[in-house]
C-alpha cells in the first residue's frame, strides 16, 4: 500500500452502540486508540479526512472532529499541515543526561535525520559571550540544524562554540552528532548547566516543525565544558511537544 494512501480499521467499529450511554465520540476514540496501540494503525498511517469518516461510520463530522482531537491530545495522533492526521511515529523520550539528541536517538533504536539550516561565523552577542566566556564581538562558530526522528523533524539545535570549531562541515553534522564529532577531536564533554523550559514558537520554528501557528515548544539551553573545564559550546533548542519529553530520576537526599 503507497505511503499517503488512507488506512482505516473497519472491523474495529463494527459494534459502535447507537443507543447506549457511552457517548459516541468516546466509543471511536477509545477505539482509535486501542487500534493505535495494537498495531492495527501502524506508526506513520495517514487517516482518511473528517468527513470521509463521518460518511464512512454514518456519524457526524463534530462527532468524528471530537474523536480524533481526543487521540490528538493523547500524543497518538498528530495533524499535518498537508498531509492529513497521521498516527505518530514513537514519542522521544530522552533522559535528562549527558548525551546528545542525535545519540539518543540511535539508542532508542529511532532512525536520526539533520538538515542544516545555517553554519557561519559570527561576532559573539552579549548573552552568547557571557555563556562561552569570551568578550562581546569575539567571533565564534554557529550552528543551526533541524532534527528528525524517522521522517518527522522534531526538533531545531541551535549551537554557539569557540572558534576553532569553524572547521566542522555541513557534510559533518549532517552525518554524526555533534558530540561525535567532538569525541573525533578528542574532545570530551564532562559537566554542562542545563535548563529546561517552554515558549510559543515563532512563526519561523512553526514552519520547520509542522506545528499551528504560535504553538508551544518545549526548549532546552545548555552550556557544556571539557575535561579542562573549558567552555565548549552553548546551545539553545526547541522541541515539538507532541514527539518529544524529557525524563530524569529524582533521589531524596
Amino acid at each position: 500500500m503507497p505511503e499517503n494512501t488512507p488506512v482505516w480499521p473497519e472491523e474495529l467499529f463494527a459494534d459502535i452502540d447507537r443507543t447506549g450511554p457511552v457517548p459516541l465520540y468516546y466509543q471511536v476514540s477509545s477505539r482509535l486508540e486501542s487500534a493505535i496501540m495494537s498495531g492495527a494503525l501502524p506508526a506513520g498511517a495517514r487517516l482518511e479526512n473528517e468527513l470521509a469518516i463521518a460518511d464512512r461510520l454514518g456519524l457526524s463530522r463534530p462527532t468524528i472532529r471530537r474523536a480524533i482531537q481526543e487521540v490528538v491530545d493523547k500524543g497518538l495522533l498528530v495533524r499535518r499541515r498537508g498531509i492529513g492526521t497521521q498516527v505518530v511515529q514513537g514519542q522521544v523520550t530522552r533522559p535528562v543526561e549527558l548525551t546528545s539528541l542525535y545519540e539518543d536517538l540511535v539508542r532508542t533504536q529511532h532512525a536520526p535525520g539533520t538538515k542544516v539550516l545555517d553554519r557561519k561565523i559570527v561576532e559573539a552577542s552579549e548573552d552568547v559571550a557571557q555563556h562561552l566566556g569570551v568578550a562581546p564581538g569575539t567571533e565564534v562558530a554557529y550552528f543551526r540544524r533541524l532534527r528528525s526522528t524517522d521522517g518527522v523533524a522534531v526538533a531545531i539545535l541551535e549551537n554557539h562554540m569557540p572558534l576553532q570549531f569553524a572547521d566542522i562541515t555541513a557534510e559533518q553534522l549532517e552525518a554524526r552528532g555533534l558530540y561525535q564529532l567532538l569525541r573525533a577531536k578528542s574532545v570530551t564533554i564532562r559537566v554542562a548547566k542545563q535548563k529546561i523550559g517552554a515558549r510559543r514558537a515563532t512563526k519561523e520554528e512553526s514552519d520547520l516543525l509542522d506545528l499551528d501557528k504560535g504553538g508551544p515548544v518545549l526548549t532546552m539551553e545548555r552550556v557544556a565544558f571539557d575535561q579542562a573545564g573549558q567552555v565548549i559550546e552553548f546551545g539553545h533548542h526547541c522541541y515539538r511537544p507532541d514527539m518529544y519529553s524529557f525524563e530524569t530520576t529524582l533521589v531524596a537526599k
